[in-house]
């Protein structure tokens, strides 16, 4: 069994921002494998399904994003859930627009939503995939997170949502490391 989990803000004041990326993507999976994300517990919603012959629930925290870990342990004790088989999807700011990262583990690197999943595995062993939102230009970093993209950027993103999606069937379905090989080097132009 594989936990995703989308991180983001609940809320329609935060719906498609650079922070909900992670929950952009989750609507999209749930689309794309016919995953219902309506059920509500864990602290969260979500919904369970199949990816590449695997039981997968697909999890949107509702904690907000700096306490995101509280939603993932409650999920990861009910179901037992080892780290290898949490695949987590957020924004990174330190990557342009569009462009993907998947890592197999790795510091929090100032994700607040991240940092706090850390503190509840007690581990930072987990895999991620990391979508660009870019630096902010002459605003402060919380105005830009929680801002909301240009038509073009959105667009780049789209495209960049379908291949993150990709990525985590490649994960399920042969690790992080071919995942990785195949998708790290993708950009949306």
């Amino acid at each position: 069994m594989f936990l995703i989990v989308g991180l983001g803000n609940p809320g329609k004041e935060y719906e498609h921002t650079r922070h909900n990326v992670g929950f952009d993507i989750i609507d999209l999976i749930g689309e794309k494998y016919n995953i219902d994300v309506s059920r509500k517990k864990f602290k969260g919603m979500y919904g369970d399904g199949k990816i590449a012959g695997e039981r997968v629930l697909i999890l949107k925290p509702a904690t907000y994003m700096n306490l995101s870990g509280e939603s993932v342990k409650e999920v990861i004790n009910f179901y037992k859930i080892p780290n290898d088989n949490i695949i987590v999807l957020y924004d990174d700011i330190s990557l342009e627009v569009g462009r993907l990262r998947i890592r197999p583990k790795g510091s929090a690197g100032g994700h607040n939503g991240i940092k706090n999943i850390i503190a509840h595995l007690g581990s930072d062993v987990f895999p991620r995939v990391k979508i660009g939102v870019g630096q902010p230009l002459g605003e402060n970093l919380v105005s830009h997170v929680l801002g909301k993209f240009s038509k073009e950027e959105r667009e780049n993103l789209e495209k960049s949502f379908e291949v993150a999606a990709k990525s985590v069937e490649a994960i399920i379905k042969n690790g992080v490391a071919e995942a990785m090989n195949k998708f790290n080097s993708f950009k949306a132009e």
